[in-house]
Protein backbone atom coordinates (compact mmCIF):
# COMPACT_ATOMS: atom_id res chain seq x y z
CA UNK A 1 0.00 0.00 0.00
CA UNK A 2 1.24 3.46 -0.91
CA UNK A 3 0.84 6.42 1.43
CA UNK A 4 0.46 9.99 0.18
CA UNK A 5 0.86 12.66 2.85
CA UNK A 6 -0.40 16.21 2.45
CA UNK A 7 3.18 17.46 2.04
CA UNK A 8 3.88 14.95 -0.71
CA UNK A 9 0.72 15.76 -2.68
CA UNK A 10 1.27 19.48 -2.21
CA UNK A 11 4.83 19.13 -3.54
CA UNK A 12 3.74 17.46 -6.79
CA UNK A 13 2.92 20.85 -8.36
CA UNK A 14 -0.29 19.64 -9.97
CA UNK A 15 -1.51 22.65 -11.91
CA UNK A 16 -4.96 24.24 -11.63
CA UNK A 17 -5.36 23.53 -15.35
CA UNK A 18 -4.87 19.82 -14.65
CA UNK A 19 -7.42 20.03 -11.83
CA UNK A 20 -9.93 21.55 -14.23
CA UNK A 21 -9.28 18.75 -16.74
CA UNK A 22 -9.80 16.10 -14.05
CA UNK A 23 -13.06 17.75 -12.98
CA UNK A 24 -14.39 17.78 -16.54
CA UNK A 25 -13.34 14.16 -16.93
CA UNK A 26 -15.04 13.14 -13.67
CA UNK A 27 -18.33 14.84 -14.59
CA UNK A 28 -18.24 13.06 -17.96
CA UNK A 29 -17.96 9.73 -16.09
CA UNK A 30 -20.83 10.39 -13.70
CA UNK A 31 -23.41 8.39 -15.66
CA UNK A 32 -21.24 5.26 -15.62
CA UNK A 33 -19.99 5.49 -12.03
CA UNK A 34 -21.63 3.85 -9.01
CA UNK A 35 -22.18 6.88 -6.82
CA UNK A 36 -24.52 6.69 -3.82
CA UNK A 37 -25.23 9.91 -1.90
CA UNK A 38 -22.76 10.69 0.86
CA UNK A 39 -23.55 9.61 4.41
CA UNK A 40 -23.43 12.53 6.84
CA UNK A 41 -23.24 12.23 10.62
CA UNK A 42 -23.34 15.29 12.90
CA UNK A 43 -21.84 14.63 16.35
CA UNK A 44 -22.53 18.13 17.68
CA UNK A 45 -23.50 21.57 16.40
CA UNK A 46 -22.32 22.19 12.83
CA UNK A 47 -19.58 19.55 13.08
CA UNK A 48 -19.87 16.60 10.70
CA UNK A 49 -18.29 13.42 9.38
CA UNK A 50 -19.16 12.65 5.73
CA UNK A 51 -18.45 9.26 4.16
CA UNK A 52 -18.32 9.29 0.35
CA UNK A 53 -17.96 5.96 -1.56
CA UNK A 54 -17.71 5.53 -5.33
CA UNK A 55 -16.77 2.94 -7.94
CA UNK A 56 -15.31 4.45 -11.11
CA UNK A 57 -16.15 2.94 -14.50
CA UNK A 58 -13.64 0.62 -16.18
CA UNK A 59 -10.84 2.46 -17.91
CA UNK A 60 -7.93 0.78 -19.71
CA UNK A 61 -8.66 -2.52 -17.94
CA UNK A 62 -8.56 -0.77 -14.57
CA UNK A 63 -11.34 -0.05 -12.14
CA UNK A 64 -11.06 1.79 -8.85
CA UNK A 65 -13.16 1.84 -5.71
CA UNK A 66 -12.54 4.64 -3.28
CA UNK A 67 -13.98 6.16 -0.17
CA UNK A 68 -13.32 9.55 1.37
CA UNK A 69 -14.08 10.49 4.93
CA UNK A 70 -14.19 14.26 5.41
CA UNK A 71 -14.91 16.09 8.63
CA UNK A 72 -15.51 19.56 9.93
CA UNK A 73 -14.65 20.16 13.59
CA UNK A 74 -15.24 23.71 14.76
CA UNK A 75 -12.13 24.13 16.94
CA UNK A 76 -9.71 22.12 14.82
CA UNK A 77 -6.95 23.73 12.72
CA UNK A 78 -7.83 23.62 9.92
CA UNK A 79 -11.50 23.05 10.64
CA UNK A 80 -11.97 20.78 7.59
CA UNK A 81 -9.90 17.64 6.98
CA UNK A 82 -10.17 14.16 5.56
CA UNK A 83 -8.61 10.94 4.27
CA UNK A 84 -9.02 8.76 1.19
CA UNK A 85 -8.67 5.01 0.71
CA UNK A 86 -8.15 3.83 -2.89
CA UNK A 87 -8.75 0.19 -3.89
CA UNK A 88 -8.39 -1.99 -6.95
CA UNK A 89 -12.10 -2.73 -7.52
CA UNK A 90 -11.34 -5.99 -9.37
CA UNK A 91 -9.22 -7.57 -6.61
CA UNK A 92 -10.12 -5.65 -3.45
CA UNK A 93 -6.47 -4.70 -2.91
CA UNK A 94 -5.91 -1.54 -0.92
CA UNK A 95 -3.66 0.50 -3.20
CA UNK A 96 -3.21 3.75 -1.33
CA UNK A 97 -4.10 5.84 1.68
CA UNK A 98 -4.06 9.56 0.98
CA UNK A 99 -4.48 12.73 2.93
CA UNK A 100 -7.57 14.38 1.43
CA UNK A 101 -6.94 18.02 2.35
CA UNK A 102 -5.25 19.10 -0.90
CA UNK A 103 -7.58 17.00 -3.06
CA UNK A 104 -10.70 18.31 -1.31
CA UNK A 105 -9.71 21.96 -1.61
CA UNK A 106 -8.46 21.84 -5.19
CA UNK A 107 -11.33 19.75 -6.56
CA UNK A 108 -13.79 22.05 -4.77
CA UNK A 109 -12.17 25.14 -6.25
CA UNK A 110 -11.97 23.52 -9.67
CA UNK A 111 -15.67 22.58 -9.60
CA UNK A 112 -16.64 26.14 -8.64
CA UNK A 113 -14.47 27.57 -11.42
CA UNK A 114 -15.77 24.98 -13.89
CA UNK A 115 -19.37 25.82 -13.01
CA UNK A 116 -18.54 29.50 -13.46
CA UNK A 117 -17.28 28.92 -16.98
CA UNK A 118 -20.47 26.98 -17.80
CA UNK A 119 -23.08 29.26 -16.24
CA UNK A 120 -21.84 32.86 -15.95
CA UNK A 121 -23.41 35.48 -18.17
CA UNK A 122 -21.50 36.55 -21.26
CA UNK A 123 -20.34 39.92 -19.89
CA UNK A 124 -19.48 38.83 -16.34
CA UNK A 125 -16.69 40.90 -14.83
CA UNK A 126 -17.29 41.23 -11.07
CA UNK A 127 -16.65 38.18 -8.90
CA UNK A 128 -17.74 38.44 -5.26
CA UNK A 129 -16.26 36.31 -2.47
CA UNK A 130 -17.68 35.85 1.02
CA UNK A 131 -15.36 33.65 3.06
CA UNK A 132 -11.71 34.05 2.11
CA UNK A 133 -10.06 30.85 3.32
CA UNK A 134 -8.52 27.95 1.42
CA UNK A 135 -11.71 27.15 -0.51
CA UNK A 136 -11.97 30.68 -1.88
CA UNK A 137 -8.26 30.69 -2.68
CA UNK A 138 -8.53 27.41 -4.59
CA UNK A 139 -11.53 28.78 -6.52
CA UNK A 140 -9.70 31.99 -7.40
CA UNK A 141 -6.59 30.07 -8.42
CA UNK A 142 -8.49 27.80 -10.82
CA UNK A 143 -10.53 30.70 -12.21
CA UNK A 144 -7.59 33.01 -12.88
CA UNK A 145 -5.34 30.35 -14.36
CA UNK A 146 -8.09 28.93 -16.58
CA UNK A 147 -8.93 32.40 -17.97
CA UNK A 148 -5.53 34.11 -18.20
CA UNK A 149 -6.61 36.59 -20.88
CA UNK A 150 -9.88 37.66 -19.25
CA UNK A 151 -9.85 40.60 -16.77
CA UNK A 152 -11.45 39.84 -13.41
CA UNK A 153 -12.55 42.18 -10.66
CA UNK A 154 -12.61 40.44 -7.28
CA UNK A 155 -14.91 41.91 -4.65
CA UNK A 156 -13.90 40.67 -1.21
CA UNK A 157 -16.18 40.83 1.82
CA UNK A 158 -14.09 42.15 4.68
CA UNK A 159 -13.43 39.77 7.57
CA UNK A 160 -10.61 40.52 10.02
CA UNK A 161 -7.45 40.83 7.88
CA UNK A 162 -8.32 38.05 5.44
CA UNK A 163 -9.12 40.34 2.50
CA UNK A 164 -5.67 41.94 2.66
CA UNK A 165 -4.03 38.51 2.86
CA UNK A 166 -6.12 37.32 -0.08
CA UNK A 167 -4.99 40.30 -2.17
CA UNK A 168 -1.37 39.62 -1.22
CA UNK A 169 -1.72 35.99 -2.30
CA UNK A 170 -2.91 36.92 -5.80
CA UNK A 171 -1.06 40.21 -6.27
CA UNK A 172 1.19 38.79 -8.99
CA UNK A 173 -1.69 37.83 -11.28
CA UNK A 174 -2.05 40.39 -14.08
CA UNK A 175 -5.65 39.44 -14.89
CA UNK A 176 -7.25 40.53 -11.58
CA UNK A 177 -7.91 43.68 -9.58
CA UNK A 178 -9.50 43.95 -6.14
CA UNK A 179 -11.99 45.89 -4.06
CA UNK A 180 -12.80 45.26 -0.39
CA UNK A 181 -16.51 45.48 0.47
CA UNK A 182 -17.79 46.02 4.01
CA UNK A 183 -21.45 45.05 3.61
CA UNK A 184 -22.84 41.76 2.32
CA UNK A 185 -25.73 43.44 0.49
CA UNK A 186 -23.25 45.64 -1.38
CA UNK A 187 -21.23 42.54 -2.25
CA UNK A 188 -24.26 40.71 -3.65
CA UNK A 189 -25.67 43.67 -5.59
CA UNK A 190 -22.28 44.40 -7.20
CA UNK A 191 -21.41 40.84 -8.25
CA UNK A 192 -21.96 39.06 -11.55
CA UNK A 193 -20.75 35.83 -9.93
CA UNK A 194 -21.00 35.30 -6.17
CA UNK A 195 -19.02 32.62 -4.32
CA UNK A 196 -20.09 31.82 -0.76
CA UNK A 197 -17.21 30.00 0.92
CA UNK A 198 -18.19 30.43 4.58
CA UNK A 199 -18.24 26.98 6.18
CA UNK A 200 -21.24 27.62 8.45
CA UNK A 201 -24.20 29.92 7.69
CA UNK A 202 -27.09 29.04 10.02
CA UNK A 203 -29.18 32.04 8.89
CA UNK A 204 -30.05 33.58 5.52
CA UNK A 205 -27.12 35.48 4.10
CA UNK A 206 -29.42 38.21 2.79
CA UNK A 207 -33.20 38.33 3.20
CA UNK A 208 -33.68 41.14 0.66
CA UNK A 209 -34.47 39.30 -2.59
CA UNK A 210 -34.18 42.50 -4.63
CA UNK A 211 -30.43 42.64 -4.00
CA UNK A 212 -29.90 39.60 -6.26
CA UNK A 213 -29.76 41.24 -9.68
CA UNK A 214 -30.61 39.78 -13.07
CA UNK A 215 -27.91 37.60 -14.59
CA UNK A 216 -26.29 36.70 -11.26
CA UNK A 217 -24.60 33.33 -10.95
CA UNK A 218 -24.67 32.20 -7.33
CA UNK A 219 -22.17 29.51 -6.35
CA UNK A 220 -22.76 28.56 -2.70
CA UNK A 221 -19.67 26.41 -2.20
CA UNK A 222 -20.95 25.80 1.33
CA UNK A 223 -24.63 25.66 0.60
CA UNK A 224 -26.53 27.04 3.59
CA UNK A 225 -27.86 30.57 3.64
CA UNK A 226 -29.67 30.97 0.32
CA UNK A 227 -32.98 29.17 0.80
CA UNK A 228 -34.84 32.34 -0.25
CA UNK A 229 -33.03 32.24 -3.60
CA UNK A 230 -34.30 28.71 -4.22
CA UNK A 231 -37.79 30.18 -4.67
CA UNK A 232 -37.15 32.93 -7.22
CA UNK A 233 -33.94 32.16 -9.12
CA UNK A 234 -34.68 31.10 -12.68
CA UNK A 235 -32.56 27.94 -12.77
CA UNK A 236 -30.84 25.65 -10.29
CA UNK A 237 -28.08 23.24 -11.28
CA UNK A 238 -26.40 20.71 -8.99
CA UNK A 239 -23.63 18.17 -9.19
CA UNK A 240 -26.04 15.43 -8.09
CA UNK A 241 -29.81 15.26 -7.61
CA UNK A 242 -29.48 13.07 -4.53
CA UNK A 243 -27.54 15.80 -2.77
CA UNK A 244 -30.24 18.45 -3.11
CA UNK A 245 -33.54 16.58 -3.26
CA UNK A 246 -33.79 16.89 0.51
CA UNK A 247 -33.58 20.70 0.37
CA UNK A 248 -36.64 22.38 1.85
CA UNK A 249 -37.68 24.00 -1.42
CA UNK A 250 -36.43 21.40 -3.90
CA UNK A 251 -39.95 20.77 -5.21
CA UNK A 252 -40.38 24.50 -5.74
CA UNK A 253 -37.30 25.08 -7.89
CA UNK A 254 -38.46 26.81 -11.07
CA UNK A 255 -36.03 24.72 -13.11
CA UNK A 256 -33.56 22.02 -12.19
CA UNK A 257 -30.89 19.96 -13.96
CA UNK A 258 -27.54 18.39 -13.18
CA UNK A 259 -24.28 19.97 -14.29
CA UNK A 260 -23.34 16.79 -16.13
CA UNK A 261 -26.50 17.18 -18.24
CA UNK A 262 -25.04 20.39 -19.65
CA UNK A 263 -21.75 18.68 -20.49
CA UNK A 264 -23.51 15.84 -22.31
CA UNK A 265 -25.84 18.18 -24.20
CA UNK A 266 -29.01 17.01 -22.46
CA UNK A 267 -29.52 20.51 -21.08
CA UNK A 268 -28.66 23.89 -22.60
CA UNK A 269 -27.57 25.50 -19.34
CA UNK A 270 -27.81 29.29 -19.39
CA UNK A 271 -29.93 30.56 -22.27
CA UNK A 272 -30.14 34.25 -21.36
CA UNK A 273 -27.90 36.84 -19.70
CA UNK A 274 -30.91 37.83 -17.59
CA UNK A 275 -31.30 34.43 -15.91
CA UNK A 276 -30.44 34.17 -12.24
CA UNK A 277 -28.72 30.81 -11.75
CA UNK A 278 -27.68 28.83 -8.68
CA UNK A 279 -25.00 26.16 -9.00
CA UNK A 280 -25.12 23.88 -5.96
CA UNK A 281 -21.97 21.79 -6.00
CA UNK A 282 -22.21 19.82 -2.76
CA UNK A 283 -19.12 17.77 -3.51
CA UNK A 284 -18.92 14.36 -5.18
CA UNK A 285 -16.75 11.50 -4.02
CA UNK A 286 -16.44 10.91 -7.76
CA UNK A 287 -14.16 13.95 -8.04
CA UNK A 288 -12.06 12.86 -5.08
CA UNK A 289 -11.49 9.35 -6.38
CA UNK A 290 -10.74 10.52 -9.93
CA UNK A 291 -8.12 12.86 -8.42
CA UNK A 292 -6.82 10.09 -6.14
CA UNK A 293 -6.55 7.57 -8.99
CA UNK A 294 -4.73 10.04 -11.24
CA UNK A 295 -2.30 10.93 -8.46
CA UNK A 296 -1.73 7.25 -7.71
CA UNK A 297 -1.08 6.37 -11.35
CA UNK A 298 1.25 9.28 -12.06
CA UNK A 299 3.14 9.60 -8.78
CA UNK A 300 3.05 6.25 -6.95
CA UNK A 301 6.83 5.89 -7.31
CA UNK A 302 7.22 8.97 -5.09
CA UNK A 303 5.03 7.58 -2.30
CA UNK A 304 6.12 5.53 0.70
CA UNK A 305 5.18 1.87 0.74
CA UNK A 306 3.67 0.13 3.77
CA UNK A 307 3.41 -3.65 3.83
CA UNK A 308 0.02 -4.73 5.21
CA UNK A 309 0.23 -8.35 6.22
CA UNK A 310 -3.10 -9.83 5.17
CA UNK A 311 -4.18 -13.48 5.51
CA UNK A 312 -3.36 -15.50 2.38
CA UNK A 313 -5.25 -18.71 3.18
CA UNK A 314 -8.98 -19.37 3.22
CA UNK A 315 -9.15 -20.74 6.75
CA UNK A 316 -7.15 -18.90 9.37
CA UNK A 317 -9.21 -19.05 12.57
Amino acid sequence: MKTFSFNLINSLNISPATCMEWIKDSFSKKGQALLPPKISIHPQGDDFFNTMPVILPYEKEKQYYGVKVVHRIANATPSIGGDILLYDAKTGELLAMMDADWITMMRTGAVAAFATKLFKKSNAHYYGFSGLGNTARATALCLLESEPNIPHKFLLLRYKDQAEKFIERFSKYPNVTFDIVNDVQDLISSSDVLYHCVTASPNLVCENDEVYKEGLLLVPVHTRGFQNCDLFFDKVFADDTGHVKGFKYFDKFRYFAELSDVLTGKDKGRTSDKERIISYNIGLGLHDIVFASRIYEQFKDKANNINIEKPNVKFWV
